[in-house]
């Protein structure tokens, strides 16, 4: 038993050691800032990536929008539409914007193809070929403006991780003002 009570009085001797909690808060931080910094870097590259994902979305419907409001378009309108879309990313970088808007018929069998297409940063559709809408879309002697919106986002932080980001959008508007939107 003297054994037992000698350990438990070396022990003893060890509590002050073991109570005492100066630098705890030191250590704590070193372990807590690389995953705070680690979540703040987070937040700001995903709240960089929404806001440019829903400018891609503006672009596509406003680009969309703008062909389908009138009756003809030229080389210059379509130019000035390009330029007003691409205004809509700033401040962000437009290198990486990449929009093609195409006027798509439908025949008499309701068998689309294009009639003309247009690109920035992009290749455009072949002048008469196959191109496949959403079902319900068109009718028989009808036509509908097709606006892709491609934007390839580099994270600043996130591009060793994960590499880049190409972000989409596609939308569809008739024409309001005839059935088919001529390029002259």
């Amino acid at each position: 038993m003297t054994r037992w009570l000698r350990r438990l009085a070396l022990m003893g001797r060890r509590t002050p050691f073991l109570n005492d909690d100066k630098g705890l808060g030191a250590v704590e931080f070193a372990l807590i800032v690389p995953l705070m910094v680690t979540m703040y870097l987070g937040a700001v590259e995903f709240g960089h990536a929404l806001t440019i994902d829903r400018r891609v979305t503006s672009v596509a419907s406003s680009s969309a929008d703008l062909i389908a409001q009138v009756e003809q378009v030229n080389d210059d309108d379509i130019s000035d539409i390009f330029a007003a879309a691409t205004s809509i990313l700033s401040p962000y970088d437009t290198a990486p914007l990449s929009i093609v808007v195409t006027s798509v018929y439908a025949d008499a069998n309701n068998d689309t193809k294009v009639r003309w297409s247009e690109a920035q940063n992009g290749t455009a559709h072949a002048s008469e070929s196959a191109f496949t809408l959403p079902t319900g879309l068109t009718q028989p002697f009808s036509s509908v403006i097709v606006a892709e919106v491609s934007y390839m986002y580099d994270p600043p932080v996130g591009q060793f991780l994960t590499g880049g980001i190409t972000m989409t959008e596609t939308f569809y508007l008739k024409p309001r003002r005839s059935l088919e939107v001529e390029k002259l």
